[in-house]
């Protein structure tokens, strides 16, 4: 053990590390999707799978361009909020036979007291719905969550976005009966 005039910085720098290292995005497989960690090069495979104003129905906005994109991608790649309170995790969606993109699917980190929470989003494209891909891939991303501690899963939903809310109850989340923005907390 050190001593001396120093050891208060040390103490702080270590400190502060335990407080914000969050876990980083790896590789995931599924039976029929890999998710494969975000890089901002995504973008230009993304934006036209994501480019359909229908996958905004439920969330507002519009499609993003791909320079949106890449700046998105860009601020998200960096795995943390900027005061290091949050933590980030994206993947892309590919189907595992083609390596073609389906989706996206993100969890943020936070924590409460001792407990880790994530709060999951997913987005599938249109032309790809209706196969169980988004249940796929958020059951994959919240069971390697869990692997490493999360405690916690949460998700906000429009409160007609039956297809989200019936991907949330299979993964043993329960409306909270608090609402955000328009849209229902569901929680485990």
């Amino acid at each position: 053990m050190r001593l001396g005039v120093d050891w208060r910085p040390l103490v702080y720098v270590d400190l502060v590390t335990a407080r914000s290292t969050w876990p980083e995005a790896e590789l995931i497989e599924t039976e029929r999707l890999f998710l494969e960690p975000l890089r901002v090069d995504h973008a230009g495979e993304m934006a036209p799978v994501l480019n359909d104003v229908s996958l905004h129905a439920f969330i507002g906005g519009q499609p993003a361009t791909h320079d949106e994109l890449r700046s998105r991608y860009a601020a998200q790649i960096v795995g943390h909020s900027p005061d290091r309170r949050q933590g980030w995790l994206n993947w892309i969606l590919r189907h595992r036979p083609t390596g073609a993109p389906v989706g996206t699917v993100q969890a943020t980190l936070t924590r409460d007291g001792e407990r880790s929470v994530a709060e999951l989003a997913w987005v599938v494209a249109v032309v790809h719905q209706r196969r169980g891909y988004a249940h796929e891939a958020a059951a994959a991303v919240a069971d390697w969550l869990h692997q490493r501690g999360t405690d916690t899963l949460i998700a906000h939903i429009h409160p007609q976005h039956q297809a989200s809310i019936a991907i949330a109850q299979r993964l043993g989340m329960r409306t909270t009966g608090v609402t955000v923005d328009g849209e229902n907390r569901w929680s485990t």
